[in-house]
């Protein structure tokens, strides 16, 4: 199990050629292989965590099942920054039907494929800064997570200003996307796709809330 406090941002992803380039140059490396990352939200029925701005997420990422709380952000002008608890579950589906007969429900699901980079290629656990290259339904981003310092000399070097810093979730962002394309929000998945607890996905404009 970790408890820590996480400082992050997110930025819209230009050129992928130009900032894979720069990547390199900086020194980034791979540290996880991209891959598909499943998220599905839980609340109370009263919303009650989303009214606090808190979230239970249990995350499906490339054969490890992880269950993380959220605690409010804390007041930053520039950077969201969390309590965070967060630990690996055996298996997931069966944590599902826990969470289900405690009372919570299953709010929203999101979907992206993730590859992780760390400068020099060091392994994300260690709790290391590290750049993130999300791939999702609603468009690809950067995520750089460490201190404030190190995110603004990054985010620098990558031709960003702290203007085109982003602290929305993904799942404020979806809704943003959808009231803007006039579409009823659903789930933020990629269509056609096979759910790891069994049910056929959709297209985040057509499916249903949760």
């Amino acid at each position: 199990m970790r408890h820590r406090r996480e400082t992050e941002i997110k930025l819209l992803a230009r050129d992928r050629k130009q900032w894979g380039e720069r990547l390199s140059q900086l020194g980034f490396k791979v540290s996880r292989a991209r891959h598909l990352e499943r998220n599905y939200l839980f609340d109370f029925p009263d919303l009650r965590l989303r009214r606090s701005r808190c979230l239970l997420r249990l995350r499906f990422a490339d054969g490890e099942d992880r269950l993380t709380f959220k605690g409010p952000p804390l007041r930053t002008r520039r950077y969201k920054t969390r309590r965070e608890i967060e630990t690996r579950v055996e298996d997931g589906v069966l944590l599902r039907e826990i969470l289900k007969n405690l009372g919570l429900k299953q709010v929203f699901i999101y979907e992206k494929y993730r590859t992780i980079f760390a400068e020099g290629g060091k392994a994300d656990f260690h709790g290391l800064p590290q750049l993130v290259y999300d791939e999702t339904p609603i468009g690809n981003y950067l995520e750089l997570e460490g201190p404030e310092k190190w995110i603004d000399e990054v985010a620098t070097r990558f031709g960003y200003s702290r203007q085109d810093y982003i602290t929305s979730s993904y799942l404020a962002l979806y809704y943003q996307k959808c009231q803007e394309e006039g579409k009823t929000p659903g789930n933020m998945v990629f269509k056609g796709r096979k759910s790891r607890l069994g049910c056929a996905t959709q297209n985040s404009a057509d499916a249903p809330s949760s």
